[in-house]
């Protein structure tokens, strides 16, 4: 066990004491601030890019009430279209053709030589539907200027019934949380993970190794290790959350309404649950990124075994992001937040809209579980696959080193 601590001690500290960890531990949050605010200010100012696109309107009848915005601006031409085809091959600029007859089912044309943003084609088509619709109301002798008038503004106050009585909360709150929590689960095992596998081939590509086997047992190194690096991951992320909050402080940002509904969102339990998914997948994948550390001796290697390893934290990602933050009580969101693999991500996206106990505690369970069990076989492989050299490791190799006897 004193072996196991000292490690633990030089992984850390030669880790902490390093002006790159102390440059990003202060620089993240900052950064972090500034691109959301940075993308904040562009999504409002929404960019000066103007589109203009020319109008052949054979009806006459939708040129005069297309309406310009701040993006899109609509031109007359008295251009054939076959020639103003010809023009938008050669300018790249736009042109829409609305022909004479044209009916609810009908179609218009946008012609150029790319493709149209999105933006463009939602716009134009919005703005015929609804001067047709207009239209179609004129014709049934509705007023269209009480109909403009008659415009509700219902807005729903989320309320959740728990023992202690109804408490308000925020839908939009809890889905940044589900975000923000899958990313940083996401980046920070894979970060983390990587180090630790970094780690094992710079010492047993330098030879460090053969020395250190020769005072501590392999398991007690790779352990070492793992902890160690976890340990330097757990001080950022903690440094990080403080910086943050006193960021948010100085500055008084708490005035923004995100961060009003945020106080509708339990982020002291969030925070809690996250650091106990952090440190159980962290544990859990790190010594698979151990074992593969062991059985390789550049990163090069490392690609044929590292799929497989990272496989279901990439299919988890993208289904926390398609269909567990729209579904989060759903069947297979709830297996997906019991599997050691997948529980990570899965429940931290679960968590912000709510999750029974025993479904949280079971999911521990599993994943402490997983992590014993992955342990036990990464030490397997990483006892003989430390000492191995010059010899490219195959999947039929690791099982020989996992099958080999103490």
């Amino acid at each position: 066990m004193r072996k196991t601590l000292l490690i633990i001690r030089r992984e850390y500290l030669s880790r902490v004491k390093k002006k790159s960890f102390l440059l990003m531990t202060i620089l993240v949050p900052l950064l972090f601030m500034g691109m959301t605010g940075l993308v904040a200010y562009l999504t409002h100012t929404g960019g000066d890019a103007i589109t203009e696109v020319a109008v052949i309107d054979k009806s006459g009848f939708f040129l005069p009430q297309l309406k310009n915005s701040k993006s899109l601006i609509f031109l007359p031409t008295a251009e054939e279209f076959s020639d103003a085809k010809l023009r938008a091959r050669e300018d790249g600029s736009f042109v829409l053709f609305i022909p004479k007859d044209i009916g609810d089912q009908s179609q218009v044309q946008l012609v150029s030589e790319k493709k149209a943003p999105m933006f463009i084609t939602n716009e134009i088509e919005n703005q015929i539907n609804n001067i047709l619709r207009t239209k179609h109301l004129q014709e049934a002798g509705i007023d269209i200027a009480t109909l403009e008038r008659i415009k509700p503004n219902v807005s729903i106050e989320y309320k959740e019934l728990t023992d202690e009585g109804e408490k308000k909360t925020d839908t939009k709150a809890a889905y940044a949380i589900s975000f923000a929590a899958a990313i940083l689960i996401y980046i920070c095992l894979f970060i983390y993970g990587a180090q630790v596998m970094r780690g094992v081939i710079e010492e047993k590509t330098s030879r460090i190794v053969e020395v250190i086997i020769s005072s501590v047992k392999p398991f007690q190194l790779m352990l070492g290790k793992i902890i160690g690096i976890g340990m330097v991951g757990l001080t950022q992320f903690l440094l990080w959350v403080t910086l943050s909050y006193l960021a948010t402080k100085i500055t008084d940002v708490q005035a923004l309404p995100m961060l009003s509904a945020l106080q509708t969102i339990p982020v002291g339990y969030i925070l809690v649950t996250f650091l106990a998914y952090f440190l159980g997948g962290y544990l859990l994948y790190s010594a698979l990124f151990a074992a593969v550390g062991s059985a390789v001796d550049n990163e090069t290697e490392t690609q044929q075994f590292m799929f497989p390893i990272t496989l279901p934290l990439l299919f988890t990602y993208i289904m926390a992001f398609s269909f567990i933050v729209n579904n989060p009580n759903s069947t297979l969101s709830f297996w997906l937040s019991m599997i050691p693999f997948t529980s990570p991500i899965a429940m931290m996206v679960r968590i912000p809209f709510g999750v029974p106990d025993w479904q949280l505690y079971l999911s521990i369970t599993f994943l402490i579980a997983g992590f014993i069990f992955t342990t036990w076989v990464a030490a397997r492989i990483y006892r003989v696959g430390i000492l191995m050299y010059g010899k490219k490791s195959s999947y039929r190799e690791l099982l020989k080193w996992f099958l080999y006897k103490e």
